[in-house]
């Protein structure tokens, strides 16, 4: 049998955060051996009891949970996304106490120590903000050397932003952070919130797998009610779920039917430009092709990948 995948997530759960994650305990392909949680969507007491509470109601409470950073690098960051996902960013339901606690060990201490344990084979995918990620580069610059692949949701690869006119919202919480690790590491894979756009999910055909008898379908579907609904307001016919489109490709790279290798550098400066990810579509400044970009993947592949993640008992 061949052996699993390891798999280390970066997260900041988040109601699209928590479908990655189930999609993820779901694979029968990768081991989860880790989930490392910053501040983003809402703050990291919430994010870190939010882990806690998901990785129970998939039946995985042995999956240790790192708490990391409470905010940016560097600045105050924007607002968060609590309007969005909810005061405690899965939706407000009041659910009960999540058993267990999370490890003592600082997330970017536990992402570091992981790449030495699972070294050439990690598959490390960071769902939020990127300040554990870089973090844990700035206290080891070798720390690409040992991940097999990095899969990264943030950006907007033409400047259609959803927290700014030109930024996205993870790399916009935090632009220092998205500068190290998409500047320090030579390669990675990135879906961004214009791939997300387009693979979006019909609110109808969503109800139809929530009504799954699973706990894991009851309980996406009361903490996903709020931003479902904000969605359908505001954005019509279709759901978009960042978070797992990007886990849906970590977890299946053959599904991608169409992706690039540009250069891409993320702007730090500048009241509107902040958070802006800069890619060199033409190659004009001879810069390494460091990011491989998802343009676009099988639809039906990740929908069905998503409805067995939720109708797993």
């Amino acid at each position: 049998m061949t052996e699993k995948i390891p798999l280390l997530i970066d997260t900041d759960p988040g109601v699209d955060d928590a479908l990655a994650l189930l999609m993820a305990f779901h694979s029968g392909a990768h081991q989860v051996v880790g989930l490392t949680i910053a501040a983003g969507n809402v703050g990291l007491g919430h994010t870190v009891r939010n882990a806690l509470k998901l990785r129970e109601v998939a039946g995985r409470t042995d999956v240790p949970v790192f708490a990391g950073c409470d905010g940016p690098l560097v600045h105050m960051p924007r607002e968060d996304a609590a309007h969005v996902h909810g005061r405690d960013g899965f939706g407000d339901i009041g659910y009960p106490d999540p058993a267990g606690r999370a490890e003592a060990e600082h997330a970017a201490l536990a992402i570091l120590r992981l790449s030495h344990e699972h070294a050439g084979r990690l598959l490390l995918v960071a769902l939020g903000p990127l300040t554990n990620l870089a973090l844990a580069l700035r206290l080891d610059p070798t720390l690409p050397q040992r991940v097999a692949r990095l899969v990264v949701m943030g950006g907007a690869v033409t400047a259609h932003g959803n927290i700014t006119p030109g930024a996205e919202f993870n790399v916009g919480f935090d632009p220092e952070a998205a500068h190290i690790v998409l500047s320090g590491f030579p390669k990675y894979d990135l879906a961004d919130w214009e791939a997300t756009l387009a693979h979006g999910f019909h609110h109808r055909r969503v109800e139809e797998w929530l009504v799954a008898d699973s706990p894991r379908a009851a309980f996406y579907e009361a903490i996903s009610r709020q931003t479902r609904l904000w969605s359908e307001d505001r954005r019509g016919d279709h759901w978009h779920s960042a978070d797992s489109l990007a886990m849906a490709w970590a977890l299946e790279p053959e599904g991608a039917l169409e992706q690039v290798e540009r250069p891409l550098a993320v702007e730090t400066g500048g009241r509107v430009a902040r958070g802006l990810t800069l890619v060199d579509w033409n190659r004009q400044t001879g810069a390494a092709d460091n990011a491989r970009i998802l343009l676009r993947y099988d639809q039906a592949r990740f929908e069905a990948r998503v409805q067995a993640a939720l109708a797993a008992s």
